[in-house]
């Protein structure tokens, strides 16, 4: 039986559960509801986790309570846990270079300057796994200024606008996971990065 592992981005607690930055987690919370999974806290990986199975596969899901910055913590407990193969895991995770609701699978690549991506590079000493980003698009610039409010972009909460649009992308990308083990990755991947919110 294939084994399937997703591993949500985001920072734990009320006050960062609706912010951009969440994303990963919302999006394996709606999965693992469809499922009626429900998230336990395991301290031997840092994480809270669901598991079910879809199409006689098991998935497991997790969402790391180290906060966003030590990401790769989680990750690597969950991989030396399991003894896992990189190629087993996928990352979910915002991406603010990206517009809303755009989509990128890639199986690796850099950071790009994303805190938790950065972290788990350091623990895994890889860039080599999976990723699937989502847009949040780009942070406003500060009144008067050159810069870009990052921060309070990332954290700061989803309206209700991109709520609607978040909506049809988590649903594009459940769809595609749910068929991670019948389709070709390579399928999965073109289905992802040519979705159209509109």
């Amino acid at each position: 039986m294939q084994e399937i592992y997703l591993i949500g981005l985001g920072n734990p607690g009320k006050k960062y559960y609706n912010s951009r930055h969440n994303i990963g987690f919302l999006l394996l919370e709606k999965l693992s509801k469809k499922y009626n999974s429900n998230f336990l806290l395991k301290d031997k990986l840092k994480s809270s986790c669901s598991e079910f199975q879809i199409n006689n596969s098991t998935f497991r899901l997790f969402l790391p309570n180290t906060f966003m910055n030590n990401s790769g913590y989680a990750v690597r407990a969950i991989v030396d846990w399991y003894k896992l193969n990189l190629d087993q895991i996928f990352i979910i995770v915002d991406d603010k270079d990206l517009p809303l609701g755009k989509i990128r699978f890639r199986r690796k690549g850099s950071s790009g300057g994303h805190n938790g991506l950065k972290s788990i590079i350091e623990q895994l000493q890889t860039q080599n796994f999976k990723r699937i980003r989502i847009g949040i698009g780009s942070p406003p610039l500060l009144k008067g200024e050159n810069n870009f409010n990052t921060i309070s972009h990332v954290l700061g909460n989803i309206s209700i606008e991109e709520k609607l649009i978040l909506d049809k992308v988590y649903k594009r990308v459940i769809e595609s996971l749910e068929n991670l083990n019948i389709k070709k990755e390579d399928h999965i991947i073109n289905e992802l990065n040519s979705f159209n919110k509109d």
